[in-house]
């Protein structure tokens, strides 16, 4: 819904009187806000996750204060419905306000709950605005703070977009692990410190790739069970005041109907109402997935370099042109993108950690940077892995010939003698092949090391590559 400044009411809050639009969902708060933080550009809009996650932390409370008669039916009905409405993602373009704010998020609850209880009027037939009759936070408020519904809030939010990630690094995965079946049957050179190492198997590498990735979504399931445990109900700083004693667990289960998700209080309120670890965790986590999708990325790219002059191993699919001066070349864009994302997720998990950090006494005032840090990079990391899927993996060709000409030259393979002839004698091959350009085979029986048939079925590529006969 689009909201036009050609009317406005007059709304108060404890600093004054401010008129905000006639047709706006929020109120005076939100105004307030509006005009103390433009920062990023973005808005809290932005990030349907966060609004759901409030809409469902807001709807929750008021079916545990209906249910523990605190709310009359009336009121707790509009504003269940209102916040189911918004859970459905209507209203979002109500809530404008800048993602980095001061107040510890307070802006964004207030602007949850002046658009909840605008709506929720509506639908009683009043106008909003007409708070006598049911009131921001008198009601949509009611036995909450900004201090347990906002980080509950953004848990909720950073625990749905981990599981966008993880379906998308599953997808990434199975790309991988298609092209490892593709070539299974392709020799290669290892590398380690980027010279020859010893033989794999092209497949054998890219199963590697989709093994590490799978590692990843293991850690990143088992961050979102620390995000499941919530200080809701521990209202100002943990010590319930204002609230139900019965409230906490009562939200909570109602909560997790609402969500899917298995949400349980805190076992002390106090501390997890200033503790962030949770999110410290979680960014680790995120930082480990992009420090090694990059890597991931690097060895594609160095795979892929040439097309001639490289190492040639495989070529990327070409996606656009690479250069407006050099005519026919092609860069590795996709790869280099997915670098840039992890750069980026690796910078925020650097501002993740100040932020916990630079909390003091019983709450920390810096979550809405913690919430716009995880909600961006778990973004960008899934697009950064479903682009990777799409737009490279999947059409990522090997040059076999090539590959198999390079383990018979490289001097690597001697290292399948050494059992049988001892090390010394493997150097000496090794040196020999490497001075004379001879493959390592015609050297082993030149100089009489070991008979052709010997040589033959050491260097058979199934065991060069530590595969099964």
């Amino acid at each position: 819904m689009e909201t036009t400044m050609t009317e406005t009411r007059t709304e108060h809050d404890s600093l004054g009187a401010l008129d905000v639009p006639r047709d706006a969902y929020w109120g005076v708060h939100t105004a307030r806000a509006l005009g103390n933080f433009t920062i990023s550009g973005e808005r809290i809009g932005q990030y349907p996750a966060l609004i759901t996650a409030l809409a469902s932390v807001k709807q929750a409370a008021c079916q545990a204060n209906r249910e523990l008669g605190l709310l009359d039916e009336g009121r707790a009905e509009a504003i269940e419905a209102a916040c189911a409405e918004i859970r459905g993602g209507a209203l979002h373009d109500q809530f404008p306000i800048d993602p980095i704010q001061g107040g510890a998020g307070t802006s964004t609850n207030m602007n949850a709950n002046e658009v909840i209880a605008n709506r929720a009027l509506e639908l009683l037939g009043h106008e909003r605005g007409g708070y006598a009759e049911l009131d921001p936070l008198d009601h949509v408020n009611l036995g909450q703070s900004t201090n347990d519904v906002y980080p509950t809030a953004v848990k909720l939010a950073v625990i749905g977009h981990i599981r966008q990630l993880v379906a998308a690094l599953e997808r990434l995965a199975g790309e991988f692990e298609r092209k490892s079946a593709e070539f299974a049957d392709v020799l290669k050179m290892g590398r380690t410190q980027l010279q020859d190492a010893v033989p794999m198997t092209l497949g054998q590498e890219f199963a590697t790739f989709a093994i590490m990735l799978r590692e990843d979504c293991a850690r990143l399931e088992e961050g979102t069970a620390l995000l499941r445990e919530v200080n809701l109900g521990g209202t100002a700083i943990g010590t319930g005041i204002n609230g139900h004693p019965l409230y906490p667990a009562l939200a909570c289960a109602r909560l997790s109907e609402l969500t899917g998700e298995q949400v349980v209080p805190a076992e002390n309120l106090i501390e997890a109402t200033q503790d962030c670890g949770a999110f410290v965790q979680v960014s680790g986590i995120l930082k480990r997935v992009a420090v090694k999708l990059s890597k991931t990325c690097n060895d594609l790219r160095l795979m892929s370099s040439g097309p001639i002059t490289g190492l040639r191993e495989i070529s990327l699919p070409p996606v656009q042109a690479g250069s407006s001066i050099m005519p026919g070349k092609v860069n590795p864009v996709i790869p280099e993108t997915v670098n840039q994302i992890a750069f980026e997720a690796i910078g925020a998990d650097m501002t993740v950690t100040m932020a916990a950090e630079g909390g003091q006494f019983q709450l920390n005032a810096f979550e809405p940077i913690i919430a716009y840090s995880l909600l961006r990079t778990t973004a960008h990391l899934t697009a950064a892995a479903d682009t990777l899927a799409t737009k490279c993996v999947n059409g990522i060709t090997a040059h076999r010939d090539h590959l198999e000409s390079g383990v018979h030259r490289s001097i690597g393979i001697v290292t399948a003698l050494t059992p049988h002839i001892g090390y010394a004698a493997s150097a000496r091959i090794a040196k020999h092949a490497l001075h004379t350009g001879q493959p390592v085979a015609e050297v082993a029986t030149e100089l009489g090391l070991l008979a052709p048939e010997a040589v033959a079925e050491l260097l058979a590529p199934h065991r060069l590559a530590g595969l099964p006969d």
